[in-house]
């Protein structure tokens, strides 16, 4: 694994510190509705994608991801002024705004989404991870999910068949605690969901997802496997997310004491303590990157404002080949 050095964590802390702060403009203007439709955010998970990155070679690697997607594929490459455009609905988003929150994409990047079904993107992770096999291209894909969708069927099958093929593969499960509003203590009969690779044989454990020199360390080992050709492996990453499943969701269901507890293992003030502590920098220096950071979310946000709504003949080109669309009474 790369060395994680002083300019890691600077990294991990701009890095971070931009993913939620882009993520907390979205709720402001979704709120303005200015944003529509359904909005999940990834406040308090930033230490799983800061990890993963860093064990990643972005020149092959690939990611897939359900449907709180917007800071990965930034993380991955893709123009943060582009992704937040497109959660406007606005043409100069990654899918011309006809894809919204839950569909990012970009396989420049090796970003294939953004999935709205839950459990959806873990075929489809496998699948990829077989083109890569096929292809003797050395990539691994990581295939992310959440504790919800680690109840679906298509897991189990896919488990199956990966271990099966010896795809390289990395399972992730984000086990924030909760499916929607449903605690993992009330899915089922256990709460240790890394035990659940154990039925296949699969290399599976925990991860401190709240830390991201744990998560570079699980990632490394789990992706080196997969180079070696000796298959995949599955992660529970242990996290927590500090606003609710989606925009419109009350909360009810957990109580602010337990919000504020783990708000004192927040991801992205480890990594400035540890910054300060080791003297990678000063408070000015921290100073400079929040302020840096404040005016890229700015810039971010007059980019999206400023773009154009895609044609709405752009809507009928992606879905129809015929250039007359026969299963319409008329053309817009």
């Amino acid at each position: 694994m790369q060395e994680i050095t002083k300019e890691t964590y600077l990294k991990w802390y701009e890095d971070m510190l931009f993913w939620r702060k882009f993520e907390d403009k979205l709720a402001a203007v979704y709120i303005q509705q200015k944003v529509r439709g359904f909005l999940h955010l990834y406040n308090g998970q930033e230490a799983v994608l800061a990890g993963a990155l860093h064990a990643m070679d972005l020149s092959k690697d690939k990611m897939i991801t359900a449907y709180r997607n917007h800071v990965q594929p930034v993380g991955m490459g893709v123009d943060p002024r582009r992704v937040m455009a497109e959660l406007y609905g606005k043409a100069t988003g990654t899918s011309q705004g006809l894809g919204g929150s839950m569909h990012i994409f970009s396989k420049k990047h090796g970003f294939y989404g953004g999935h709205g079904i839950v459990g959806g993107q873990i075929p489809l992770g496998a699948g990829m991870a077989f083109g890569d096999k096929y292809h003797e291209t050395g990539a691994v894909t990581l295939c992310y999910f959440g504790d919800g969708a680690a109840r679906q069927g298509s897991l189990h099958e896919t488990f199956n068949m990966a271990m099966n093929w010896k795809l390289p593969v990395v399972f992730i499960c984000e086990n924030n605690g909760y499916a929607m509003g449903t605690s993992v203590e009330r899915t089922a009969n256990h709460t240790d969901i890394w035990k659940l690779g154990r039925g296949y044989e699969m290399p599976s454990g925990p991860v401190d997802g709240m830390n991201p020199v744990k998560v570079a360390e699980a990632m490394h080992e789990a992706m080196e496997r997969a180079r070696r050709g000796e298959g995949p492996s599955f992660l529970e990453m242990k996290t927590y997310r500090y606003r609710g499943h989606s925009m419109s969701d009350a909360q009810l269901y957990r109580t602010k004491d337990e919000i504020e507890e783990y708000k004192k293992i927040d991801p992205i003030t480890q990594v400035k303590d540890i910054v300060l502590e080791k003297g990678y920098a000063t408070q000015d220096d921290i100073d400079v990157i929040d302020k840096r950071v404040k005016a890229l979310v700015k810039e971010c946000e007059a980019f999206a404002e400023n773009s154009p709504w895609p044609d709405q003949s752009v809507m009928y080109d992606t879905v129809y080949e015929q250039e007359d669309y026969p299963f319409i009474p008329h053309k817009l």
